[in-house]
């Protein structure tokens, strides 16, 4: 048994609403979660806080029963699994931790003061996982006296309900830290994924380009907020809900986005330009699914099954949202 299957407990320190998400996914799946409220408040204060942090908790669990993702004694037995404790008794509680999640505000002096402050009450081999998305690891590395056991965890909101994690290492950080923190968070249910430490990790990165590109059209005057949202939400989003960008990329053919980008790049701005990968695809004949070498090897995938199975996805997906064509349909509304 793997050293994250023998965690019953998940300590948080940073009781804010990241922290409270995190704590909600814990829950759900089963284990106990302990939130540090790391703010310095008088009693009265922290029990202030708590009760509106328990409400808040609770109507998201009202709002599972609404949908029928939970019974109302389900939704009881989650809440009861969140504990709270003040900074003053939060070292105490880190104790016997062996992973905490940091949570506390994007701001590099707290996160420092938050790293010394942990690892004076942690044992040598607890993973801090900072939350932040704002810092890279090896930033909060330096402030601390044991680099390796320090990692990256960006949650997506609602932490809840999201099922990617970003895990990001550095070269210092210790292959067991990565382990027990990716093999925690899929065993309560989420998808994490390993990456370097780059400025935006992959989801904020891709999503900051796409979103700024959105905006832009509305400035231009090229379609409507409304209209804009309908193409991502009708068009955009579902396709990449099933086939990753790459992915999509291999399945249309790298020709169709070498050539489009350069298009967009003489029509609109250089930022279109092809990425060099692209580009060197193009150069060694690596088109995709055509010439089963793209960003993915298809060597040993038989082709015709795999798309079979991802246009089966695709239209479960549609059939979900309501969005899938019917058969006959011009005419029944004709009809109408």
């Amino acid at each position: 048994m793997s050293a994250a299957h023998g965690i019953d407990r998940v300590h948080l320190v940073g009781a804010g609403r990241m922290g409270q998400g995190i704590a909600l996914a814990v829950a759900f799946a089963g284990l106990r979660a302990t939130l540090v409220d790391f703010k310095a408040r008088s009693y009265a204060e922290h029990d202030a806080f708590v009760q509106k942090a328990r409400a808040s908790i609770s109507d998201q669990l009202q709002s599972l029963v609404a949908l029928g993702r939970l019974t109302a004694d389900q939704a009881a037995r989650v809440l009861d699994r969140i504990a709270f404790v003040s900074r003053e008794h939060g070292q105490q509680a880190l104790g016997e931790a062996t992973l905490v999640f940091e949570a506390v505000p994007e701001v590099l002096d707290v996160k420092a003061e938050a790293l010394r402050w942990m690892e004076s009450a942690l044992s040598d081999h607890a993973v801090i996982a900072s939350t932040t998305s704002t810092f890279l690891v090896t930033q909060l590395q330096a402030f601390s006296a044991r680099p390796g056991r320090i990692i990256n965890a960006h949650w997506l909101n609602p932490a809840h309900l999201i099922p990617l994690v970003e895990v990001s290492r550095s070269d210092a950080t210790d292959a067991d830290a990565v382990a027990l923190t990716t093999e925690l968070l899929a065993r309560i249910g989420k998808r994490p994924i390993v990456c370097a430490p780059s400025a935006g990790y992959i989801v904020p990165r891709i999503q900051a380009l796409a979103m700024n590109e959105a905006a832009r059209m509305v400035e231009e005057g090229v379609a409507s907020a409304e209209d804009i949202d309908t193409a991502i939400r009708t068009g955009f989003g579902l396709r990449f809900a099933v086939l990753g960008l790459l992915e999509f990329i291999d399945w249309g053919g790298c020709d169709i986005l070498y050539y489009a980008s350069h298009y967009l790049a003489r029509e609109i701005a250089p930022r279109f330009e092809p990425a060099q990968a692209v580009i060197d695809n193009m150069e060694q004949g690596r088109d995709g699914l055509r010439t089963r070498k793209g960003f993915y090897d298809y060597a040993d995938v038989d082709v015709p099954d795999y798309v079979r199975r991802r246009v089966q996805s695709f239209g479960a997906l549609l059939d979900h949202l309501g969005l899938a064509p019917e058969f006959d349909g011009a005419l029944s509304k004709a009809a109408g």
